[in-house]
């Protein structure tokens, strides 16, 4: 693979990364989403933060909450646990999984029917990228690719792009994991390659103060903070983990192919814009920042 070649190829990869995320990840904040988990008997002022996890969680949710924690990564523990101890048990999880295809059904149509035609059209061919992948080490990719696939065909193309953003997910969390990052340490460089304001996205995702601090120190120790600032080369570290992430992706759109995959993001964007601006109205400009292109480096 030529040079120039290989750079338009990550810089595809990475493109299309952000269109799977907002094509999937608007709905965690979407009002019709998180009235449904309302009504399913989640404290109203925590529905969209819990019924994320019920829905997201809801195929692994058997398994119980250690190994939703460990698949999850960055979400904090104590909600986690908190949300099995109300629910009861794992099963109880699928509903939500149910009212949450309701609202990306409704959604979708009434925000972005663009973006749903696209999606019925490319489902059954996304879907033969998805039963191809490897899934080893790679937990929730696996249940979400064993799940039920629904008939509507709309939904059948986003639980497509789900299953390869869940990919996408536990590869990441690979890396973190083999660049020896605990869960707040890789928060706090996620946020600081983000140039966010000191913490925000570890406190968003419920982290403690005392694992915030317990992260802090983690990071001084290995010289990735110094008089409390996170280094360049913390940063730099941040950012080969997300080209490695993209460039493990890679395959995934050269099977796609190329012009198809060139095309799908070319007519997913418009309305992406469109679900990531609701997003900033419901939830705020900080949220869902895999959808965004701003970072300190790349």
């Amino acid at each position: 693979m030529d040079t120039d070649h290989g750079a338009d190829l990550l810089n595809l990869t990475a493109r299309i990364a952000r269109v799977v995320q907002t094509t999937v990840g608007w709905i965690f904040w979407d009002p019709g989403a998180v009235a449904r988990y309302a009504d399913l008997g989640l404290p109203e002022a925590f529905a969209g933060p819990l019924g994320y996890i019920a829905a997201r969680c809801a195929p692994l949710a058997p398994a119980g909450p250690a190994a939703v924690e460990a698949a999850f990564g960055s979400i904090s523990p104590a909600a986690i646990a908190g949300l099995f101890s109300f629910l009861g048990n794992g099963t109880a999880f699928a509903p939500f999984a149910a009212a949450r295809d309701a609202a990306v059904i409704e959604g979708l149509s009434v925000m972005a029917p663009d973006l749903a035609g696209e999606l019925a059209a490319r489902g059954p061919r996304l879907f033969e990228i998805v039963d191809a992948l490897p899934s080893v080490g790679r937990v929730l990719f696996a249940v979400h690719r064993a799940a039920p696939r629904p008939e509507d065909p709309v939904l059948l193309g986003w639980h497509a792009v789900n299953c390869l953003r869940e990919w996408r997910g536990d590869t990441h969390w690979g890396l973190v994991v083999a660049a020896g990052l605990t869960h707040p340490e890789a928060s706090i460089l996620h946020n600081e390659w983000l140039g966010y304001e000191k913490d925000w996205l570890p406190t968003s995702r419920g982290t403690s103060p005392d694992d915030v601090t317990a992260g802090w120190a983690l990071l001084t120790a290995k010289g990735f903070v110094v008089e409390g600032r996170v280094t360049e080369a913390a940063i730099d570290l941040r950012e080969a983990i997300e080209v490695a992430t993209d460039r493990a992706c890679i395959p995934i759109w050269q099977a796609y192919g190329i012009g198809a995959t060139e095309a799908f993001a070319e007519a997913a964007e418009p309305s992406c814009v469109t679900l990531l601006n609701a997003v900033d109205a419901t939830a705020g400009p900080n949220y869902q920042p895999a959808s965004r292109t701003r970072r300190r480096r790349g």
